[in-house]
């Protein structure tokens, strides 16, 4: 495992989309998903894009501040949002600033991991429907600075300052899984 270097915002690959993973038995994914982890960790993030490393192959993690192991998830999409809230969110492509932005109350989406075996959120809210989005948004070339809607809702914050994060539900095994959570299917 390695930590990869973070790109930052204006890097051109930041608005590259990701392309599809077709081989998932390549062990240079499963290096890279080890490296996206190691690296997450390292930036203390809550999720990493392939994009953010300078990878266009469609994978990121994502862990929530609860979840004991991160998630891999191969080809994300969104596949429906509902709702409409405001939310604080930051990038560990642009350190040291956040901004107010609208996102989804509730995400429905799906990807693989690994192995090929499905994982699929339905309804999830709050920080993990949050982390979703914006991971979706990386490998689609977006960032949430897209979404800024007045300058004023874009501000630099001091190192260690940054608002909390609101608190959260996590992706669920298969045997726990619940309609709010996300769950593998065999």
């Amino acid at each position: 495992m390695a930590i990869l270097p973070m790109h930052y915002i204006p890097n051109p690959v930041l608005r590259e989309r990701a392309r599809k993973v077709r081989n998932l038995a390549d062990p240079a994914l499963h290096q890279l998903a080890s490296d996206l982890i190691e690296s997450m960790d390292y930036y203390r993030g809550v999720g990493l894009a392939a994009n953010q490393v300078g990878s266009l192959r469609r994978i990121c993690v994502i862990q929530m501040p609860e979840d004991e192991e991160p998630t891999v998830l191969v080809n994300l999409e969104i596949t429906r949002k509902e709702g409409e809230r405001e939310v604080t969110e930051g990038c560990l492509s642009l350190p040291g600033w956040q901004g107010r932005i609208l996102r989804a109350e509730k995400v429905w989406a799906r990807g693989v991991n690994l192995d090929g075996k499905p994982i699929r959120y339905k309804g999830v809210e709050d920080l993990l429907a949050q982390a979703i989005e914006h991971e979706t948004d990386h490998l689609d070339g977006k960032l949430f600075i897209d979404y800024i809607r007045d300058k004023d809702d874009l501000y630099e914050v001091e190192e260690g300052k940054e608002e909390e994060e609101p608190d959260t539900g996590s992706a669920v095994p298969e045997e726990e899984a619940t309609p709010a959570g996300a769950h593998q299917e065999s």
